[in-house]
């Protein structure tokens, strides 16, 4: 059974860093993309990066650009957002997510993820 689970979130100060972790059970990560989504309060869910774990070729929006990075260990199955200089519009839940892409390979951000992360909230305050 195919299962992400997401770890590490909680409440940091502006400025602060944390590092979201998605452990993949079920399956290994070759021929994955795996993304990171967010979703606050009244707001709608957004994809803020995403990596194919093939060749590694990762992508970012511009609201985090410059301050998150995502890497993969396929090895381990596992998953990392390091988030940095986080502000205080970075709080939400934050979902990581998986695509299988076989052989029909894309960018990683113009997939649908079909499976899901139960999701770890951040908040980022004072």
């Amino acid at each position: 059974q195919l299962q992400l689970v997401e770890s590490g979130g909680g409440l940091v100060q502006p400025g602060g860093s944390l590092r979201l972790s998605c452990a993949a059970s079920g399956f290994n990560l070759n021929y994955y993309a795996i993304a990171w989504f967010r979703q606050a309060p009244g707001k709608e869910r957004e994809r803020i990066s995403c990596i194919s774990s093939g060749d590694g070729t990762t992508y970012y929006e511009n609201s985090v650009k410059g301050r998150f990075t995502i890497s993969s260990d396929t090895a381990k199955r596992t998953v990392t957002l390091q988030m940095n200089s986080l502000k205080a519009e970075d709080t939400a839940v934050y979902y990581c997510a998986a695509h299988y892409y076989g052989s029909a390979y894309e960018p990683c951000y113009a997939y649908a993820y079909e499976y899901w992360g139960q999701g770890a909230q951040v908040s980022v305050s004072s």
